[in-house]
């Protein structure tokens, strides 16, 4: 970022004292998520809120209800402002990420989950509306014993994946995301209904179960350049919860202190009290260019 915001940056963040508390539900802590840390750093203070984490351990999340391990989880996901589930790979600990964001559904806490976060929020919600018990993603249930919510994209190549060459296998790389209009996520990047973002996935939302999930209540606010691949989940307005938000991509990679990742902002805005007036506010000020998707064309 220019100099000029780099000088005001450190400034600014010393001039805001007030705290928000974000409970961040991974696999790991602190520098496997330093992008992510960034964003929320970028957001908080575009509120005027210094950020405070609570690292919670998404596995800590699966053990039985009544031990101390998951009610002192609990109490961290209870005592915060809102929550976030990154991304990740490897099994351990997704269906705590699924739990984190029922949780948050359930308690009306704002909520966003970035890649895997998405697909397990997902996953939680089929579990809990559609009464698919044990459904799953495909990425943890290569055997095909459950049912698949998520499944392999039918563009990337599974045998590189096999041989372990998962760059070969993914989605990878700026991708431009359509967004509707009027949505959550659109009005949050300036009313933009196209966007360029970074990807780095290799499974997609089950298109057989989408009609069932938009009944219950999840809406596909944003799709690939074809309108194949489900890329943003919100709720229905319908469920009154105040912020929940679901990106296959990876909008941390282009947070700027200036100009805070658009998802990561509607976090922070609904975690305040804030998303309202933010809102409106994003409208007025319009679309920024970082995020434009008219320079790439074809994706």
């Amino acid at each position: 970022f220019p100099l000029e915001v780099g000088g005001r940056w450190p400034r600014r963040k010393d001039e805001v004292w007030e705290e928000v508390v974000i409970a961040i539900v991974a696999k790991y802590e602190g520098d496997a998520y330093q992008s992510a840390l960034q964003a929320l750093d970028h957001a908080a203070v575009q509120t005027n809120r210094k950020l405070k984490v609570l690292w919670v351990d998404s596995a800590d999340l699966e053990q039985p209800e009544n031990s101390l391990t998951y009610r002192t989880a609990i109490n961290k996901l209870a005592s915060s402002d809102g929550i976030f589930v990154p991304g990740g790979f490897g099994d351990r600990g997704v269906k705590g990420k699924a739990a984190a964001a029922n949780w948050a559904r359930h308690h009306k806490i704002p909520f966003l989950g970035v890649s895997l976060g998405m697909q397990m929020a997902i996953v939680g919600f089929c579990q809990d509306e559609l009464g698919l018990d044990g459904c799953t993603s495909e990425e943890f249930d290569p055997e095909g014993q459950q049912t698949h919510v998520l499944h392999y994209m039918p563009q990337v190549d599974r045998i590189s994946d096999l041989l372990e060459n998962r760059q070969n296998s993914m989605i990878i790389g700026a991708r431009k995301i359509v967004l509707q209009s009027g949505s959550v996520a659109s009005q949050l990047y300036g009313g933009l209904t196209q966007v360029i973002e970074r990807q780095r996935h290799r499974y997609e939302v089950n298109a057989k179960w989408i009609p069932m999930m938009e009944k219950a209540g999840l809406v596909f606010s944003g799709t690939d350049a074809e309108g194949v691949r489900m890329e943003v989940v919100e709720l229905s307005p319908d469920l009154g919860h105040p912020f929940f938000l679901g990106m296959q991509c990876h909008p941390e990679f282009k947070s700027r202190p200036d100009y805070p990742s658009p998802p990561f902002y509607g976090l922070l805005l609904a975690a305040t009290k804030q998303l309202e007036s933010g809102l409106k506010e994003c409208l007025q000020k319009g679309p920024i260019n970082h995020y434009r998707a008219s320079h790439i064309s074809g994706q």
